[in-house]
Parts: C-alpha cells; sequence; structure tokens
C-alpha cells in the first residue's frame, strides 16, 4: 500500500520510489501514443509553444496528423476540459509517427532533435508513469500510472533494479528542479532502505 510524502508543497506517493520501472520500446513499440481516451496531456506553455511552432514541426509529420491538427488545432480539450494534443480519427496522437514496423515515435521529439522545436516532448510523456495533478488548494500530487500496455516495462525496471523516480530523473529535475530530485533520492534511502541497493 502506497503513502504520500510531502516533499516542497509536493505530494508524491510512495510508489515512485517503491516500485520499478524501465520503457521496454521492444515489446511496446511506443503503443502509449496510440490507445487513451484523448491526447496528452499539455500545459499551457506548451500549448504556445505548439501553437507557434507547428509549421516547422509539419515537416516531420504524417499527412493525417497534419489534417488533424489544421482542423481541430495544435492543441484541443478533452470531455474533462483539460488541454491535449489532437487526434487522428479519435485514435493515436497527431503528432505521432510510424516506421515500416509500425513503431510509434514523438513527431515533437524528432523536431527538436533537428533543431525545429524548443519544446523536447509534452512533459506529461516525458514523465510517464508519474501523472501529475494539481490539487484545488494550489499543491501538486505526482501518482504512478499503473498501465497494462507498460506491465513489461514495470518487469524490466524490477529486474534491473530502477526505481520509477531514477529512471525519470531528466524529466524529474526538468519539471521540479535538480533540489526536488535530491530530496526523492533522500527520501528514498531514510525511508526504504529495504529498497536500496546494497
Amino acid at each position: 500500500m502506497s503513502s504520500i510524502i510531502e516533499i516542497d508543497n509536493i505530494l508524491v506517493s510512495s510508489a515512485i520510489l517503491t516500485e520499478s520501472f524501465v520503457c521496454d520500446y521492444a515489446k511496446c513499440h511506443g503503443v502509449c501514443c496510440v490507445i487513451g481516451d484523448s491526447g496528452a496531456p499539455l500545459e499551457e506553455s506548451e500549448c504556445s509553444l505548439l501553437g507557434s511552432e507547428k509549421d516547422k514541426i509539419f515537416k516531420y509529420l504524417r499527412p493525417e496528423g497534419i489534417l488533424s491538427i489544421k482542423e481541430q488545432g495544435p492543441f484541443v480539450r478533452d470531455t474533462d476540459g483539460d488541454l491535449v494534443t489532437p487526434l487522428v480519427n479519435g485514435e493515436e496522437c497527431a503528432y505521432a509517427l510510424f516506421d515500416d514496423n509500425n513503431n510509434c515515435f514523438c513527431g515533437i521529439e524528432v523536431a527538436y532533435g533537428k533543431g525545429n522545436s524548443e519544446l523536447k516532448k509534452p512533459v506529461s510523456c516525458w514523465l510517464y508513469p508519474i501523472r501529475v495533478s494539481k490539487l484545488s488548494n494550489g499543491m501538486i500530487a505526482l501518482n504512478l500510472h499503473e498501465w497494462h500496455i507498460c506491465l513489461d516495462a514495470f518487469a524490466k525496471g524490477k529486474k534491473e533494479g530502477v526505481p520509477v523516480y531514477q529512471f525519470l530523473r531528466e524529466p524529474l529535475i526538468f519539471a521540479f528542479g535538480k533540489e526536488f530530485y535530491e530530496k526523492l533520492e533522500y527520501a528514498h534511502k531514510e525511508l526504504f532502505p529495504a529498497k536500496n541497493p546494497i
């Protein structure tokens, strides 16, 4: 059973420290960009970047993705009122790319790698399987999302002994700062010594 740890006004599920995770792309093929009820959650700053950079990103997208973005806009509001990426025919993310083996990639990330986007990828995707919630009292909650399509990633993380927060070191520092990440490390060491390697 997970508990809640408060770090710098951020509520962190202990599962982020005790559970393990390493993406197993060879098995999932990036299907998280395809399966789901709506697009990837977006921050307002990310929406602004997608709005200003969409023409540069278009050159890396599929025709159907470009059409969906032209019809719906570079971001939309889903049924819950949240800002998300648009979908193609209610299925995959409009920014998704596929190779000949049906492996899925992020077109935004490809554009970033080519120097045509300031946005590497939506931070909600980068932080997965951590889900970020903004609470009514102004606090932020970080919870572990356990999705059936990522069962292989949880198994691989356990086999390799990599806690969720360690796998997500780079996006956690990007989103919340190095000091916050160091406090996560300290909490892991002090609260869950049995989960630390000898």
